[in-house]
């Protein structure tokens, strides 16, 4: 480490149980010969922190250990790996949280996403668990850095992760040009995926939500129409020849359903809970519609940072909130009302103690 971070102390966001959410000091670790170090600008808070912080778990991943939250990062390195690989000290990044691996299961090759023993950051997964990257200085692998281009705003860029999912599921749809297509949840994943779907070429967008404010975000970034997920005849009558579920609940994967028409596709985006799920599996049979699941993404956060860059891909109006690191705690309780906020951002270079800005 060089003589600037030896040594260095930062702040990091630890969730250690339940409803236990804090800000701890730690000193940055030493990085492996292909880890840089990164002064992290913004962190986007995702469903799965807040899972952690208010149930403990993601999904099947149960919290075991101390987890440092966070896989939405974007910021500057300020030390590059000593091996030479990755961007250079100075250069501005967006992080690519994953890390495939494992051979224990058959998975095809060219979609390292599906690999068995994938990990990524801030993930509780495996154990030991996956630390997050919710830090002032992040070591990360060089491999995980994506050098932004000059016009981009860090801001923006923090978007990218999130970005990605969208975009990835939006591949698995296939050619959208010219057709019509319903979103059933539009938190940040839904209002990104009308994002993506708009710069594709969708002919018609609509969107789908319990609440209005969301819906008032989907129309700024794409949505012809917008319907509250209370009303079923209005989404039956869509008829949507492409349905994208982002709600993660079996009452949005429902409604996909109903609001597919026949011989048309459903991407699954939202992690619904594990265990048996109520939906109307009879439909989709009956219509002969296909049901795609979609997880992560892959390469697709090369295209995505090119396109929030050129402007071609309007995604800002998805960032409701932003509030400096060291409110962590009031972030996190502005991210979990989904009736007023779309993407909360943490700010690293503001309202420190230290004075980073």
């Amino acid at each position: 480490m060089t003589a600037h971070h030896q040594g260095t102390t930062g702040s990091v966001l630890v969730v250690h149980g339940v409803g236990d959410l804090r800000l701890d000091s730690v000193q940055v670790p030493e990085p492996k010969p292909d880890e840089a170090i990164v002064e992290i600008a913004y962190g986007g808070i995702c469903g799965s922190d807040l899972h952690y912080w208010l149930h403990g778990a993601a999904g099947e991943s149960i919290l075991r250990e101390p987890l440092v939250l966070g896989h939405e990062v974007v910021g500057t390195v300020v030390q590059a790996a000593v091996d030479g690989t990755g961007p250079g000290k100075g250069t501005r990044v967006a992080v690519h949280p994953a890390s495939p691996g494992g051979t224990d299961a058959r998975y095809p090759m060219d979609r390292p996403n599906l690999s068995p023993a994938c990990t990524y950051l801030g993930s509780a997964a495996r154990f030991p668990h996956t630390q997050g990257a919710f830090s002032q200085f992040a070591v990360l692998p060089a491999r995980m850095l994506r050098g932004l281009p000059e016009g981009l705003s860090l801001r923006t860029a923090a978007l990218a992760e999130p970005a990605s999912v969208a975009w990835h599921a939006v591949a698995r749809a296939g050619d959208v040009r010219g057709k019509r297509v319903l979103v059933i949840g539009s938190g940040p994943i839904g209002c990104l995926i009308v994002a993506v779907l708009k710069r594709a070429g969708a002919a018609e967008i609509i969107a789908v939500d319990v609440h209005e404010k969301p819906l008032a975000t989907a129309r700024l970034v794409g949505a012809a129409r917008a319907i509250l997920a209370i009303d079923a005849e209005a989404i039956a009558a869509v008829e949507a020849d492409v349905t994208l579920e982002s709600s993660g609940n079996h009452r949005g994967l429902d409604s996909a359903i109903r609001g597919t028409m026949r011989g048309g596709k459903v991407v699954m985006v939202g992690l619904l809970p594990s265990g048996d799920q109520p939906v109307s599996i009879s439909l989709a049979i009956t219509r002969e519609l296909e049901l795609v699941g979609s997880f992560r993404f892959n390469t697709e956060m090369d295209q995505v940072i090119e396109a929030l860059a050129d402007g071609s891909l309007s995604a800002d109006p998805v960032i409701t909130h932003e509030y400096p690191f060291s409110e962590a705690l009031e972030a996190f309780s502005a991210a979990r009302d989904a009736s007023s906020s779309g993407k909360v951002l943490l700010s690293f270079t503001s309202g420190m103690p230290t004075g980073t800005n």
